[in-house]
């Protein structure tokens, strides 16, 4: 069973930055589609970036296309989101996703992928 964990949101002003991890138990492999998603209170979960173990990378997000860098450590396991130019409009719950289908990574939305994290939070203040 594969399991998600999130780690290194946190607090930060406007223009700083942040990088989040998502550390990945069980088994897992190339047919797996990897992604970042965030939610705002009171808003639905958005896709933000997604990543195949072939290293293809989409961005859903328009306004995190220049700011935001998604990569994978295949050995490690790891999935990161790497944060820079943070805004105020940025702070959400932000939650690592994977998913065995067979279509292509991006632009599938939350109800593309079926494994989650619990979510880390990221406040970023003007």
């Amino acid at each position: 069973q594969v399991q998600l964990v999130e780690s290194g949101g946190g607090s930060v002003q406007a223009g700083g930055s942040l990088r989040l991890s998502c550390a990945v138990s069980g088994f897992i492999d190339s047919s797996y589609c990897m992604g970042w998603f965030r939610q705002a209170p009171g808003k639905e979960r958005e896709e933000v970036a997604t990543i195949s173990f072939g290293g293809y990378r989409t961005y859903a997000d328009a306004s995190v296309q220049g700011r935001f860098t998604i990569s994978l450590d295949n050995a490690k396991k790891t999935l990161y989101l790497e944060m820079n130019s943070l805004r105020p409009e940025d702070s959400a719950a932000y939650y690592c996703a994977a998913d065995d289908g067979p279509s292509g990574c991006g632009f599938r939305g939350a109800r593309g992928y079926n494994i989650w994290g619990q979510g880390t939070q990221v406040t970023v203040s003007s």
